[in-house]
């Protein structure tokens, strides 16, 4: 483990086979930690920190997960799945707990969730859910309440 100052460090000595040694560990280290997550996961992780304020894009995206937006893009591609739909899903995700939180206003889950206006968070979830973000959680308020009492 190292301080971020000594990355602006100069090499006084410089020992390739060392060197060598240590980057293929390193990458073989890396490799195994991306292969255990799948690519959809690591995408809606990613998504989930960025949408706030912001429509985030595939290269913005590809850049947080540290390759090219043609690799991200032939990776989902691989999982048959488009980044819109990822973006879509983890909106729909992120919807349903922010209504589920009674402090949130319903402008604040638009904004929250990368909309630049209530409306079109409106007619997002409406398609979705067939019903508006406020009916919808008042439908989750009884429902809850009904399964505290039985």
């Amino acid at each position: 483990m190292f301080r971020s100052g000594d990355l602006d460090r100069p090499f006084v000595t410089h020992n390739e086979d060392l060197l060598a040694a240590i980057g293929a560990q390193l990458e073989m280290e890396l490799q195994e930690r991306n292969a255990g997550v799948d690519v959809e996961d690591q995408v809606k992780h990613t998504l989930k920190r960025s949408l706030a304020g912001k429509r985030p894009t595939l290269q913005h995206i590809a850049r947080e997960l540290g390759m090219s937006a043609r690799t991200l893009q032939r990776r989902l591609t691989d999982a048959e799945i488009t980044f819109q739909k990822m973006v879509e899903d983890t909106r729909r995700e992120l919807a349903h707990h922010y209504l589920k939180q009674s402090t949130v206003e319903l402008t604040e889950a638009a904004f929250l969730l990368g909309y630049e206006d209530a409306n079109s968070f409106f007619r997002a979830f409406h398609l979705w859910e067939g019903t508006t973000p406020g009916e919808w959680r008042m439908r989750q308020g009884r429902r809850q309440v009904s399964e505290v009492t039985r």
